[in-house]
């Protein structure tokens, strides 16, 4: 998937790429596990797929080696 911007695209005092990345995981994981109390399936998969690839943009920010996935 392609990414758009960069750091400098961000906003003064908005936080940043890994304060977002950070916030989505966050958020996406308790969006997934509400949809599939609701037996919402399919959105639940494609929340967790956004939270898996906002937790990569996190581990790698953080000095991380590439997922097994992306060797």
């Amino acid at each position: 998937m392609g990414r758009r911007g960069s750091s400098s695209d961000a906003s003064a005092g908005d936080g940043g790429a890994l304060e977002a990345a950070v916030y989505v995981v966050e958020t996406t994981t308790n969006l997934a596990f509400m949809a599939r109390r609701h037996r919402l399936d399919m959105l639940g998969y494609l929340l967790d797929m956004a939270r898996m690839e906002a937790a990569e943009i996190v581990r790698l920010h953080q000095g991380g080696a590439p997922s097994p996935e992306q060797r």
